[in-house]
């Protein structure tokens, strides 16, 4: 075992060092002479595709141009953001309630399309939380979070959100194993092996609608759950989730959960679990978990939270779940467009095994096992192997496809992309980046219908690629052009947070597919809306003061406030007159101790301001919004309690009298 954790530690030290200390040989020269005709878009011009990339650590979800690689929005999911108002603004903190109560940031690390017939329909695009699990769903006619939910039984929410071929279910696999919420968790940790368990989580998702329900979880030996795909065609009814830690240490992993030469690609038979369910073999199990959802017809959101959770046991129902053993500590879980192979990577391994999933079943059916791993079986690893990619390259993370049996994978260590085919395991070509990769994405690349022509991967370290800005350098992305048979770096670019993994559709796919412009006002449900500025008032409901106000260019009504006291609540119910595209207007008070306000076209939002001093204090429109935006101001005077001053509120009516 020592000897092997010192050539593991040996391998990562030369990588390392790779990266550190000098830059590749052909750094210099990896750019081809057309690569800034092939990145170009022309002012004007349109990108061919959306890419959505994970935020990392920011919790968010940013929208690229590929093949420009320019920044065009950053979608708020799990995390606070003062720029859109997103967890100050009183309609939208619901999204970021939990069991633990108002959570404000988390981790997002990946993306995931809902699919149609299992190519990517441009519909909603899922993201994980990684710390506090939970899934969201972004709707992508209003580039807006629209649902979140949240996963009990679970102590981490890595291995997620990805989907089954028509979306019937958004999957999750706990990443650290916990004893589940429904017992006693208050154990030593060292008695890992007996009391901690694994969950993985099904959740449906409406066809039409696209609400979230968590339908069921299959409880699992306490192993760490790393990634997973969904099969598509012909093992459509089945989903792929690599394992780590098979050791089951609680200490020191990275000596600890590296001692087996192998560890595992869980085979998950969820039509088989379906039919379990309908027999009736699950078990309810009181849980407590949120579900959040958004309300475009109120501009709200609202928190209900679930005490119930249904669980089949993969230890006693023994042909739901398999286990094919899988070179040490997988990272990531492939499959490809015809859904007959499955691509382990593992992070420790010098090749890649790809397994057939005909010989999956033909081996299930054999019976061909070697023992079971805390009740499940373990298929023998040549019964189910197509074949093993040979020195492909240092430390396989990930694979995407390109729809013309072409395969690529990132490798951390050796900081390259490597392309091979599937079918014969041969190495076609090879590229450096700049430095240690880790996800990859090719727009479709994990469908039945990958659109090719570009792949991104997505750097963990810039050293020497953009200027240098302190102690942190920038993220980074590199897009490479896949349309012929050699790889051909022609662009890289900044991102935001750690981009972890990503995805991407033809543009056309996505804004020619109902995206809304404005929210007509006809249609606002918001309780405290003024559709006009005759409806604009200000109402005292004891300590609790509600300003009814509206925006337009270039002023709010009303902009004059007084007669609130110190000590009262102070709601701005912001409603944005504007029925024009890209005109919203933002709010601010001095003194907030939250954050702005930014209101659609059409939209109505509420920004709570509890003032702490008396005075008059200015508030603003923060988002330019005509020439005469500097003039969008108003005031609303605080008076000590008790004060005599009457609650009044005006527009306009303190100018000279004119003739």
């Amino acid at each position: 075992m020592k000897n092997k954790f010192v050539q593991a530690i040996l391998v990562i030290a030369l990588g390392g060092a790779l990266v550190t200390s000098c830059k590749p040989k052909s750094s210099g020269d990896a750019v081809s002479g057309d690569a800034a005709e092939k990145a170009y878009v022309a002012p004007g011009k349109y990108d061919e595709f959306y890419n959505f990339v994970s935020g990392g650590f920011s919790g968010q979800l940013s929208v690229y141009g590929l093949p420009s690689g320019r920044l065009f929005r950053v979608i708020p999911v799990f995390s606070v953001d003062p720029e859109k108002g997103w967890g100050y603004s009183e309609e939208t903190k619901p999204m970021l309630n939990t069991s633990h109560g108002f959570v404000p940031w988390d981790d997002l690390h990946h993306t995931e399309m809902s699919q149609t017939n299992g190519e990517v329909d441009g519909r909603w695009v899922f993201g994980n939380a990684n710390n506090t699990p939970r899934i969201a769903r972004i709707d992508l006619k209003t580039f807006k979070t629209a649902e979140i939910i949240e996963l009990p039984n679970s102590g981490g929410n890595h291995s997620s959100p990805f989907i089954t071929e028509n979306t019937e279910y958004v999957v999750a696999g706990t990443r650290f194993s916990v004893p589940a919420d429904y017992s006693n968790g208050d154990v030593p940790i060292n008695t890992y092996k007996e009391n901690y368990k694994g969950h993985i989580s099904f959740v449906s998702v409406d066809k039409k609608s696209g609400e979230m329900d968590l339908a069921f979880q299959i409880v699992t030996p306490g192993v760490n759950f790393d990634l997973s795909h969904a099969g598509k065609g012909k093992s459509h009814g089945w989903f792929f989730f690599s394992c780590y830690n098979t050791e089951q240490a609680n200490t020191l992993l990275e000596v600890n959960a590296s001692q087996k030469d192998k560890d595992f690609i869980m085979a998950v038979n969820w039509k088989k679990a379906e039919e379990y369910i309908k027999a009736g073999k699950g078990k309810k199990q009181k849980v407590k978990y949120a579900h959040n959802t958004w309300d475009e017809h109120t501009h709200s959101a609202k928190s209900v939270m679930k005490d119930e959770v249904l669980v089949l046991d993969a230890s006693e129902l023994k042909d739901i779940c398999y286990m094919i053993p899988c070179p040490k500590s997988p990272h990531g879980c492939d499959v490809d467009p015809t859904g007959e192979f499955i691509v382990g990577s593992g992070k420790l391994a010098a090749l890649i095994p790809v397994f057939s999933f005909d010989k999956l079943q033909a081996a299930i059916k054999g019976k061909k096992f070697e023992g079971n791993y805390g009740g499940i079986p373990v298929v023998k690893y040549e019964a189910a192997l197509h074949g093993e990619v040979q020195k492909p390259g240092l430390g396989p993370l990930h694979t995407e496809f390109d729809g013309k049996g072409n395969a690529y994978t990132t490798f951390f260590v050796s900081s390259e992309v490597v392309k091979w085919d599937i079918k014969t395991l041969k190495v076609l070509d090879r590229v450096p980046t700049y430095y240690s990769v880790g996800h990859l994405c090719i727009p479709g690349g994990d469908s039945k219908k990958p659109f090719g022509k570009y792949l991104v991967a997505y750097n963990k370290i810039t050293k020497d690629r953009y200027l240098p800005t302190g102690p942190e350098l920038a993220q980074s992305a590199q897009i490479f052009d896949i349309s012929g048979d050699k790889m051909k770096l022609i662009l890289d670019f900044p991102t935001i947070g750690e981009p972890h993994y990503a995805q991407a559709a033809p543009a056309d796919l996505i804004r020619n597919n109902g995206q809304l412009k404005f929210y007509k006002l006809d249609d606002n449900k918001h309780p405290y809306a003024a559709k006009g500025e005759k409806e604009a008032k200000v109402v005292r409901e004891g300590n609790k003061v509600h300003v009814y106000m509206t925006s337009i260019r270039s002023h709010f009504a009303p902009d004059n406030i007084e007669g609130v006291f110190l000590g009262d609540e102070v709601y701005f119910h912001v409603t944005n007159l504007e029925q024009d595209w890209d005109v919203p207007h933002g709010f601010a008070v001095k003194g907030a101790n939250n954050g702005e306000l930014l209101i659609m076209p059409g939209e109505t939002t509420t920004l709570k301001w509890v003032p702490d001093r008396v005075g008059t204090f200015p508030f603003y429109c923060t988002d330019f919004c005509s020439a005469l935006h500097q003039e969008m101001q108003g005031y609303i005077r605080v008076s000590p309690k008790g004060s005599n001053v009457p609650l009044q509120f005006s527009l306009g009516t303190n100018l000279p009298a004119t003739k």
